[in-house]
């Protein structure tokens, strides 16, 4: 009874909160990574079929997204970059010059139609590997509308009234509604990107990474419920599950990431609790913590995610495991910290 009462009074809390309408912050310059790239393979590394090769196509799902660009743009220095976008042009000028194609595709609606729109079949036939970047806020906001710019106050309290105020029955409601809820998103949509990337391959299938949240595996544990008190946890908990089995099932390899709150740049979609204050880390906190499973606690810098996730490819490490990445206090790593890091997970 207590959970539960907590559970209304964080969604109540946060609902108001996230619908107060927020403001442009300008634009972000694109960031110059701290550890410096070279691209090439894991020195000494035993290169296997499913060793991701440079010049091999990647496709970036969400590529539109605060967290999706920076690993879209950091991809493709190694590789060629099929970015999956609900609007190309909020991303067309940001990707100039780099070797990154973009498709437009909304996967709620390739969902209702059972099958992919000839956008996402082109993105993915010739994927060697998948990146999932998509995600959706914990709790209501515009995010949760149909175009990710419209206020969805009306449908909530709608959905609340309906369901005499029983949160979760008023969440399957606005799921139902087919609106970016965490279950749409983080569940049934990663399920179905991993389906029809099975379906249309036309090349070997090597790797697929998903970008998830630290708390998954504590649903239970504080401060974790209140931030599953929509579901989102949950949402990603069988996101990466669908991954996992598929992976094990053909035969590519998996990495789940699982990274704290996220912090810094680029500022383009406020929606998110670090991004609507353009919170960032101090230059005392810059130094990057790995751990396999979900222990860690603290926030994630976009840079450090984006970093993290091309290491993974282009050193070939973190193969089929689990694990969390925060920032700590220290100076920034350099790509040989990191790499070793990653290597000994």
């Amino acid at each position: 009874m207590t959970t539960t009462i907590l559970h209304y009074f964080a969604f109540l809390l946060l609902f108001v909160f996230q619908i107060t309408p927020c403001h442009s912050f300008g634009n972000f310059k694109i960031p110059k990574m701290p550890w410096g790239n070279t691209g090439d393979s894991a020195p000494g590394s035993s290169s296997t079929s499913t060793t991701l090769q440079p010049g091999d196509t990647v496709a970036v799902v969400g590529a539109s997204g605060n967290v999706g660009k920076l690993v879209a743009l950091r991809l493709s220095d190694s590789y060629k970059v099929n970015g999956i976008v609900r609007d190309t042009s909020s991303v067309s000028d940001f990707f100039e010059g780099r070797n990154i194609d973009l498709f437009t595709v909304d996967l709620l609606d390739d969902m209702k139609a059972g099958e992919s729109s000839q956008a996402l079949q082109s993105a993915l036939e010739n994927a060697n590997a998948i990146v999932i970047c998509t995600g959706t806020t914990a709790f209501p906001t515009k995010a949760w509308s149909r175009t990710g710019e419209t206020g969805i106050a009306g449908d909530v309290i709608s959905a609340l009234v309906e369901k005499q105020f029983n949160v979760k029955d008023a969440i399957s409601s606005l799921d139902e509604q087919g609106l970016n809820t965490p279950n749409n998103v983080d569940a049934k949509a990663n399920e179905f990107i991993i389906e029809q990337w099975q379906s249309v391959s036309k090349v070997p299938k090597k790797r697929a990474i998903m970008l998830s949240s630290i708390g998954v595996q504590r649903r239970d544990s504080m401060p974790f419920p209140i931030l599953n008190a929509c579901g989102v946890l949950d949402a990603k908990a069988t996101g990466e599950a669908a991954i996992e089995k598929s992976a094990k099932d053909s035969g590519f390899s998996y990495t789940i990431v699982r990274p704290g709150q996220l912090f810094g740049g680029p500022y383009d979609n406020n929606y998110y609790l670090g991004t609507l204050f353009q919170l960032d880390k101090d230059a005392d906190t810059q130094d990057v913590q790995v751990g396999r499973g979900d222990e860690l606690l603290g926030d994630t810098l976009r840079s450090t995610l984006a970093e993290v996730t091309a290491q993974i490819c282009e050193k070939d490490c973190a193969r089929d495991i689990d694990f969390a990445v925060v920032n700590v206090k220290g100076s920034s790593p350099t790509l040989e910290d990191i790499e070793t890091r990653l290597k000994s997970l």
